[in-house]
């Protein structure tokens, strides 16, 4: 049974209280770890922690500062293989994803923001012969980042590594569903000789460290990562302390498909698209509009392709698709396709879970899902169900696409497929989202902004929109006299 620690002023450490809770394998259903049930008081610990090293960590250089960056960027590369199997454990995702995905992207993460602190420019403005302003770019202080279960290093790095780079010290919160994976990097902070306090990662549930760490007063910003329903719960506890504030929530993503589109390559990347990670991704494609003149092709060509899809045990580099996160997940994408059913919606294939032979055989497994009949209203079109469901709606013509597409209390990203790029252009500037891909999916430029719009976020994340959240600015005017 391994034990997770906290991480706490550069040490690893049990929380104050010594409560430990079980972490599961979502793929075996055994409990194969135990991780803090920490509370406030763990929270306390990191913040004090956090604001003695603040003052020398951001005096530092930036360069010296992004070297310590760096060097956690090669131990994470050093250790892909680890971290990958040990990221595999704790989702239940394909292994082949955590090793060509999650820990390369992690090493990207620490990589991409040292060198773009190096490159964060400020502003100056001339005003008249004897006068100019020119503008600073402070650290906030003490930061807090909490990071979802799906995407566990990938996505908690993607906050950590920016706060860091300009000179903030970080209270990093990841899931209690998947601490594995924090733990390790834990440990690669303390081999690279990252100074103590100025990373601390306190393990724990929602409603105890979160919370404590979203009111905590020292702390002036939280970048949050997660459900909608809880997002809308920090922005209501910080709206009145004036903290800043990042969320990047959920998402009922639309793919737009013409029928000049590139059809296999349509076909391949929405199969993707669609069930990549067992479609707990925030940018999953989640209800396909396919024009009525390819709608029938389409619709069987889609079949038989998610027909060769293998859903087994993650750890097997044969393995398209893993478990879902745990038993409840699960049960929670079943009802939604139970209300499908109940809304007159044909479950074209899939709908059910799967038992496995040999190890695998209490794991929580589904059979990817496609549905079509229903209406774009229905609870299944409108809310976000997370796990490998989509649903198939024809459209006769753009103006329809656009009115389905936008037709939801989401609005982080879409893809559009055609060939006439006029159209395209047309279609991206009218949809509602935060992300347009055309002719692809998850083609990701660390330098541009990242967020959603509606329900789907507040402020965006990535390049200098990452960098800017993380600091204040103060401008500065001179006269020369």
């Amino acid at each position: 049974m391994k034990q997770i620690l906290n991480y706490i002023n550069g040490e690893l450490i049990l929380p104050v209280k010594r409560k430990l809770m079980d972490n599961e394998n979502p793929a075996t259903g055994e409990i194969y770890s135990v991780c803090p049930d920490s509370t406030e008081e763990d929270i306390q610990l990191a913040v004090d922690s956090a604001k003695d090293a603040f003052p020398k960590w951001s005096e530092l250089s930036v360069e010296s500062r992004t070297k310590y960056l760096w060097n956690i960027a090669d131990s994470l590369e050093k250790q892909i293989h680890e971290l990958a199997e040990a990221e595999t454990r704790d989702t239940g995702k394909p292994i082949n994803l955590s090793k060509t995905v999650d820990i390369p992207r992690a090493a990207a993460n620490f990589r991409f923001f040292a060198g773009a602190a190096l490159n964060f420019s400020s502003e100056s403005h001339q005003t008249g012969k004897t006068i100019f302003n020119y503008t600073l770019r402070q650290p906030l202080g003490l930061v807090g980042c909490i990071s979802p279960w799906n995407l566990p290093i990938y996505l908690f790095t993607w906050k950590i590594a920016p706060a860091l780079a300009v000179g903030n010290c970080v209270i990093g919160k990841p899931s209690e569903l998947t601490p594995m994976t924090a733990f390790l990097l834990s440990k690669i902070c303390m081999e690279s000789g990252l100074p103590a306090g100025v990373l601390n990662i306190v393990h724990g549930r929602g409603d105890k460290v979160g919370s404590a760490l979203v009111n905590h007063s020292d702390v002036s910003a939280i970048s949050f990562t997660g459900g909608t329903e809880t997002g809308r719960s920090i922005a209501k506890s910080v709206a009145g302390k004036f903290k800043k504030v990042s969320l990047e929530m959920g998402g009922k993503n639309p793919a737009i498909v013409y029928p000049d589109c590139n059809y296999k390559k349509t076909l391949s990347s929405l199969l993707k698209s669609s069930f990549t990670n067992q479609g707990q991704i925030c940018l999953c494609s989640s209800r396909l509009l396919i024009h009525k003149s390819i709608y029938d092709k389409f619709k069987s060509d889609f079949i038989n392709k998610v027909k060769k899809l293998s859903v087994g045990d993650p750890l097997k580099i044969e393995s398209n698709m893993g478990a879902l996160i745990s038993e409840d997940h699960l049960n929670k994408v079943l009802s939604y396709i139970e209300s499908a059913k109940e809304d007159g919606g044909k479950i074209l294939i899939g709908g059910n879970p799967l038992k496995l032979d040999g190890r695998c055989s209490n794991g929580w497994f589904i059979s990817p899902t496609i549905i079509d009949g229903l209406k774009n209203d229905c609870r299944v079109n409108q809310e976000e169900i997370f796990g490998p469901v989509v649903t198939l709606i024809p459209f006769s013509s753009e103006e329809e696409a656009i009115g389905i597409a936008n037709d939801s209390q989401y609005g982080l990203s879409a893809t559009i497929w055609t060939q006439d790029i006029e159209k395209a252009h047309r279609a991206a500037e009218r949809l509602d989202a935060g992300i347009i891909w055309i002719n692809c999916w998850l083609v990701r430029d660390l330098r541009t902004p990242f967020g959603g719009t509606k329900s789907s976020g507040v402020g965006r994340e990535g390049g200098s929109e990452a960098l800017q959240f993380f600091t204040e600015p103060k401008n500065v005017c001179v006269k020369i006299n």
